[in-house]
């Protein structure tokens, strides 16, 4: 069903691209305002941003709260997908891009790091589909 849902348009349908374009972008990052990892709000409009900014659609959405704030947020992609999980007790969030074709991975990360307020990171390129 949700093959079906990506190719109701053609600005949606995947573009067809060999299996060795697919990556998993991991990124680690260490932030300054440890607040901003608590805001649901502010984490969902920078995963969006950053989508835009690489050049993703976006097709669905899924946020949770935790008790002791930290969030999870996932973007569902016409690409793949983007997801955030914030462990504000470490001032770390975790984000992963599994991407494939024209998504600019750099850009969106860039665009993460740089609303963020990032001190540090660090981030590793998985190929996926190898082989």
């Amino acid at each position: 069903m949700l093959q079906h849902d990506v190719r109701r348009s053609d600005s949606l349908r995947p573009l067809q691209r060999p299996a060795h374009l697919m990556r998993l972008h991991a990124l680690d990052a260490w932030v300054r305002r440890v607040r901003v990892l608590t805001d649901a709000r502010e984490l969902k409009a920078i995963l969006y941003a950053g989508a835009e900014a690489g050049g993703a659609v976006v097709v669905g959405e899924e946020f949770c709260v935790f008790p002791n704030g930290a969030v999870t947020g996932v973007l569902v992609l016409a690409q793949s997908h983007l997801s955030i999980h914030t462990w504000p007790e470490f001032a770390l969030a975790n984000v992963d891009l599994l991407s494939y074709g024209d998504l600019s991975a750099d850009a969106v990360m860039r665009v993460i790091c740089e609303r963020l307020d990032v001190e540090r990171a660090n981030m590793t390129c998985i190929p996926r589909a190898v082989g």
